[in-house]
């Protein structure tokens, strides 16, 4: 292409920030409202993206190449499969309701920081640009096709989201004021420490992998689509010993961010300190880089690593998606149980793909796509509950249902959603995941169906408890219901869960062909259907004798 559109994607929202942040002290409405339409303006430039990949094209498509730092082989490079299309629309597609969720978060730092014209600090300014520069940086590491350019940004998004949990959490807390301050800014070190060790290790596998491929091509790159061509034409080997650190070094710092049980620590913290709007900013756009980088690096850089590790990787997989349920059945905390879904969930995300099946891959894309659907619809409106009610704990609700109906409504879609309901979007990833782990792995198959039981338990046992019963706390009876607002921010949300669950193949056949290429480069097939009968009536024939020949 002639027109840079990947970059022009990816850089609106970063000069959006800039912009953002500019914006005088005094004019905070302003900065609003212009943060939301550089939103919209990008979500425009994605879904254009979206809309002219073509499936049947090459693999990385809308391609730009430039040279960058030489001396080391770094280059600016971009390009897009399937996969990173629907990624990158899932990311600018959130982002709006992100905004338009957290309208009024900002504004009690805003007052508490005083009226002064010419005051450095504007916080909902900052808290806004924070959100675009996230999204910025996002929109690049799902483009990156220059390994070294995917880590920058992989590591670079840490920053501002380390001051949107930190300086912006959740102030619904039961402790009050000072320790809720306390706990925002463990969450935040917490999530900065736990990200940047698994930075660092990638970062010496990144060297490495420079390494090896000056050693194998005489001249060392960090290009995706050079090192994958190496790969399949034997020109670039690795000793299968180095292979499998470098592997490891991508893989700890993608299990980090994804997360993955025993490296998921960090997320409930981060998501239940932050606000509601950031918690889905955590869970539903960043943490999808480490699964989708998984398909990217992991699998199409290392294959043989990749199929090494699987045994392993399931295992875990498995502990994540049961660990992470039950931990959701026992949360006292609405934003601490969501956490631990999302744990559950990715679980089933890391097991798809590793599974090593088109199903399985094709599923896990899906899924991380759905989940983030779905977890922003009812991360979302458990935010607009918490601010009405001003607690997380379950046990202050009871009977909403009586008084917002529409907002028990929303909420109740947004959890069956959560628990894969046939209709709605998430069912049909989750379903393809499972189907596509058991034609390989049928024992992991059949255990990650727990997770579907679990899933049921914590989502249903939450929306009893808080919405339906009688009105137990005072609080409650005065509750008003969602207002346009917060109807435009959800109503979107719970139409794409019903059209996608009804609908989900406009989206299937981007994903299918790149989950193809990654299957390819692992040097997998799909395993054959066996039929039964069909092999009983070969046995029984064999014996006879006769008849082979004309049966065949």
């Amino acid at each position: 292409m002639s027109f840079p559109l990947l970059t022009v994607t990816a850089a609106l929202p970063a000069v959006g920030a800039v912009a953002t942040a500019a914006v005088p002290a005094a004019r905070r409405t302003a900065a609003k409202w212009l943060a939301l339409l550089v939103s919209l303006a990008t979500l425009v430039l994605a879904a254009v993206v979206l809309f002219r990949f073509d499936p049947d094209g090459a693999r990385y498509q809308m391609t730009e190449s430039h040279a960058w730092i030489s001396d080391f082989g770094v280059r600016y490079e971009l390009g897009v499969d399937g996969i990173a299309a629907a990624l990158m629309a899932l990311t600018a597609l959130l982002i709006p309701f992100v905004i338009g969720a957290g309208w009024h978060d900002a504004d009690d730092a805003d007052d508490r920081a005083g009226e002064q014209a010419n005051r450095r600090w504007r916080p909902t300014q900052g808290f806004f640009a924070l959100i675009l520069a996230v999204e910025a940086m996002v929109l690049v590491s799902f483009a990156a096709t220059d390994v070294f350019l995917f880590y920058l940004f992989f590591e670079a998004m840490l920053i501002p989201m380390y001051f949107l949990i930190g300086g912006f959490g959740d102030r619904a807390h039961a402790a009050g004021e000072e320790e809720g301050a306390k706990q925002r800014s463990y969450a935040a070190v917490k999530f900065l420490l736990y990200n940047l060790a698994g930075g660092l290790v990638m970062l010496a596998a990144v060297v490495g992998l420079y390494v090896v491929s000056a050693d194998s091509l005489g001249e060392g790159t960090f290009s995706l689509p050079e090192l994958l061509k190496a790969r399949a034409s034997g020109e670039l080997t690795m000793a299968t010993s180095t292979e499998r650190w470098l592997f490891l070094g991508f893989f700890v710092a993608f299990a980090v961010k994804a997360p993955l049980w025993p490296l998921h620590t960090w997320l409930p913290n981060a998501m239940g300190e932050s606000t509601a709007p950031v918690a889905v900013l955590i869970t539903a756009v960043v943490d999808k880089v480490g699964t989708f980088a998984m398909l990217r690096f992991c699998l199409g850089l290392y294959p043989e690593a990749s199929s090494w590790a699987t045994p392993v990787v399931l295992g875990l997989a498995l502990v994540s998606v049961l660990y992470g349920a039950l931990l959701a059945v026992g949360q006292r905390d609405i934003k601490r149980l969501v956490a631990y879904a999302s744990i559950s969930h990715f679980g089933f995300i890391i097991l798809g793909v590793f599974a090593m099946t088109s199903q399985g891959q094709g599923g896990a894309t899906l899924y991380m796509v759905f989940h983030g659907i779905s977890t922003a619809a009812l991360m979302l409106v458990a935010g607009f509950l918490i601010s009405r009610r001003g607690s997380r704990l379950i046990a202050d609700y009871g009977g909403v249902q009586k008084v917002a109906p529409v907002l028990a409504g929303t909420f109740l879609i947004g959890g069956l959603a959560t628990l894969s309901l046939p209709g709605l979007a998430p069912f049909v990833s989750e379903f393809l995941v499972l189907v596509g782990t058991y034609e390989r792995y049928p024992v992991a198959g059949i255990i990650a169906t727990a997770g579907i039981i679990l899933a049921a338990l914590y989502v249903l046992v939450l929306y009893q408890r808080t919405m339906t019963g009688p009105i137990r706390k005072p609080q409650i009876e005065g509750m008003p219901d969602l207002k346009v607002r917060e109807v435009a921010v959800v109503a979107p949300l719970v139409a794409l869960l019903i059209f996608l669950g009804v609908f989900p193949k406009p989206l299937t056949e981007i994903v299918n062909p790149a989950v193809e290429h990654t299957l390819s480069d692992v040097q997998k097939k799909d395993p054959k259907p066996q039929h039964p009968v069909a092999e009983r009536a070969g046995s029984d024939d064999k014996p006879a004798g006769h008849g082979g020949g004309d049966h065949e």
